[in-house]
């Protein structure tokens, strides 16, 4: 990684995509993030108006989200030609009713191709180009979850089945590369260094089954981490929300509550835990392992929350993973309202190089109290906010 060379990779690969193009037309759906921006800018480079740009308004961006992007792709210096296509309601109706999150992801991936092989055949372009990154195909292949942009490398064929040759020009690399391509072919750093968002957008960060107030909550807690977070400078840093239903009599929950309260040197009868019925995407052992996600609460005499030290938190969910290995991710609370609400707010934060491993961020305290009653405020369906002190492995860094 040290010795790549941008300039060499955007010449070799111009060359590529104009030899494979041939003076005909071809697609991409562009996000925003850097992998399909990158992606795009190459293309455009190689064959320049004979690239077509879609994004997909699917109801899983941030808000305003497909407006901005479309923005900052169409003017200078990228000045890329851009479509966005209101497809809201067919992702949505797609995915109702579904709560398992490869289930999710599939039929994500099978509504993404299918309105792009119509897109394509109407604007008569033979190929689609992708923003498949090397982690993309290593996730996949090893069986942790499944990509929405990763075909050929599990055997589906794109001609066959959707119409369309594939291209991905920058599948042979990591983030960190892809982000030096895009430095130096121009692309703005609002886009360049814009941390990750998943191809399959909000939806992942939905926890079990997607409803319209659950997708809004989330959006509202999303718009609130990415402001409150950006200054600590995590890798990657967002909210995912889950159904606020329990499993009162889970046989593990005395056992965690007696390694919390010696963990972090509290009365058992100041500790909680709590285990929901959804479960969320791990990695054990180099495969995917779906596992249950349970949320510790600690407090003062006073009843404040205990502000244990992150590391401590990382060191505690270690030792409740290990004993209780049906449990993928340990979330430590932040703020929780009296009252019952319909959903929880689970708080992301990671440092990584490859997206392959993953630690916790060490966000203070001051951040994470204020964010969640910010979130709290925004959310009046919210019933609590946590921190999620899991590292990859045994989580995967996104919750599905």
């Amino acid at each position: 990684m040290e010795d790549f060379d941008p300039k060499e990779f955007v010449d070799k690969q111009v060359e590529e995509i104009r030899r494979v193009v041939a003076g005909e037309r071809a697609l991409i759906a562009v996000s925003g993030g850097v992998d399909s921006t990158t992606s795009a800018a190459l293309t455009h480079r190689a064959i320049g108006e004979n690239l077509l740009c879609v994004m997909l308004d699917d109801a899983f961006m941030r808000d305003g989200e497909p407006e901005r992007v479309a923005q900052l792709l169409s003017q200078p210096p990228l000045n890329l030609p851009i479509k966005v296509l209101n497809v809201q309601q067919r992702f949505l109706s797609e995915l109702k009713g579904l709560r398992d999150a490869e289930e999710k992801r599939t039929k994500f991936r099978e509504t993404f191709y299918k309105t792009l092989s119509e897109t394509a055949e109407k604007e008569g372009c033979r190929f689609l180009v992708q923003g498949t990154i090397q982690a993309d195909i290593v996730e996949t292949k090893g069986g942790i979850k499944t990509q929405h942009n990763v075909l050929a490398q599990i055997g589906i064929s794109p001609t066959e089945r959707y119409g369309f040759q594939v291209i991905e020009p920058v599948a042979s690399l990591y983030k960190e590369q892809v982000r030096k391509v895009a430095r130096y072919l121009g692309v703005p750093k609002e886009l360049s260094e814009r941390q990750p968002f998943p191809g399959p957008g909000l939806s992942v960060r939905v926890v079990g089954e997607i409803k319209t107030a659950k997708l809004e909550a989330l959006k509202k807690a999303t718009a609130i981490t990415e402001e409150n977070f950006a200054k600590h400078g995590p890798s990657q840093y967002f909210a995912a929300v889950i159904d606020n239903l329990e499993m009162p009599h889970h046989p593990c929950i005395v056992h965690i509550q007696e390694t919390a309260a010696r963990y972090l040197n509290v009365p058992t009868r100041y500790l909680s835990v709590s285990v929901f019925q959804d479960k969320a995407t791990g990695v054990k052992g180099g495969e995917r392992h779906y596992g249950e996600i349970a949320a510790i609460k600690a407090e003062t005499e006073d009843g404040r929350i205990h502000e244990a030290t992150i590391k401590g938190l990382v060191a505690l969910q270690t030792k409740v993973v290990t004993e209780n290995p049906s449990f993928t991710r340990i979330l430590y609370a932040i703020r929780e309202k009296p009252q019952k609400q319909p959903y929880v707010i689970s708080l992301r934060a990671i440092q990584t190089h490859d997206f392959l491993t993953a630690q916790v961020s060490e966000i203070p305290w001051t951040t994470l109290t204020e964010t969640a009653e910010k979130i709290l405020e925004a959310c009046p369906n919210v019933a609590g906010v946590y921190y999620d002190v899991t590292p990859k492995p045994p989580a995967t860094v996104e919750m599905e």
